[in-house]
């Protein structure tokens, strides 16, 4: 891989190409870290709605640990995967009993349901950090450009390499955005690609994608239509409403009652629920 060309074709891309998204417009550090867990297994544009409406409401993770999990949880409402929202609160409640907001790796990797992905993207996002961010956009592109299957470590190894110094916001968020927009899983748009003339595979159709398998990039979400996924969230949505009673619960979410109440006793293991009596509430 020719590397200063790389950056310097993405670099220069990104200068008139880059996505104008509300979140890109904060340093903030609690910003950054809302928009980050809220972007996992998330459409963009749906993102793109919550955030601001979310910030308004909870600006602060003083404003979100002060607030219950069950505020939090109804804000969420519309997001999926609600267990980001108690992690994101739980990181809040963290960060308020460390009296400051972490600017390190190790200490953001310390915070509740922090991985190796969101503390490199609060890094380098709100504190400027030269580390690269790699996410599965991100490993999709190095391996179709560099023409080689590539392990996690592998990937990370090559994206921190990459990261001009000075320029980690940019380069960052300009990786993710060419994965999501021109090289992405579905159809490789090397016709409109900055790095066309110095990939290595080109989306040669007679060649193996080599993103595939590498650094989790070809990993897709089960189904979501029919499955326990789609009921819990019927479950948390009507939830929001009010406490409901248990013997309700089988109708809500369209099971029989024994996978019913599997479906009540997860979200209680979760902590996104309560029994109390014959009910169930939203913590």
């Amino acid at each position: 891989m020719n590397r200063d060309a790389v950056v310097e074709r993405v670099l220069a891309w990104a200068s008139t190409t880059i996505r104008e998204l509300p979140w890109r417009t904060t340093r903030d550090p609690w910003g950054v870290l809302v928009s980050e867990v809220m972007s996992q297994q998330t459409q963009v544009g749906r993102v793109a709605e919550k955030w601001p409406v979310f910030m308004e409401r909870f600006p602060t993770p003083s404003a979100c640990a002060e607030s219950s999990l069950g505020e939090v949880l109804q804000l969420w409402q519309g997001m999926g995967y609600p267990r980001r929202a108690r992690n994101l609160h739980q990181c809040a409640e963290r960060i308020v009993e460390l009296g400051e907001f972490p600017r390190d790796l190790d200490s953001l990797l310390a915070l509740p349901g922090i991985g190796p992905y969101t503390a490199r993207a609060v890094v380098a996002f709100a504190f400027g950090h030269d580390v690269g961010v790699l996410d599965t956009n991100v490993g999709r592109v190095l391996a179709r450009v560099g023409g080689v299957t590539l392990s996690v470590s592998d990937a990370q190894e090559l994206a921190d390499s990459l990261v001009p110094e000075g320029e980690s916001w940019l380069w960052n968020q300009a990786l993710m955005d060419l994965g999501g927009t021109v090289c992405t899983s579905r159809v490789a748009h090397c016709e409109v690609c900055p790095l066309s003339d110095v990939c290595a595979w080109h989306g040669d159709p007679a060649v193996a994608d080599p993103a595939t398998a590498s650094a989790g990039v070809s990993r897709r979400q089960a189904r979501f239509e029919g499955s326990d996924r789609q009921a819990r969230g019927r479950l948390l949505k009507r939830l929001g409403q009010g406490s409901v009673r248990v013997d309700d619960v089988p109708e809500i979410v369209g099971r029989e009652f024994d996978i019913a109440r599997k479906i009540v006793d997860g979200l209680v293991r979760d902590g996104l629920c309560v029994i109390a009596n014959d009910s169930i509430r939203l913590p």
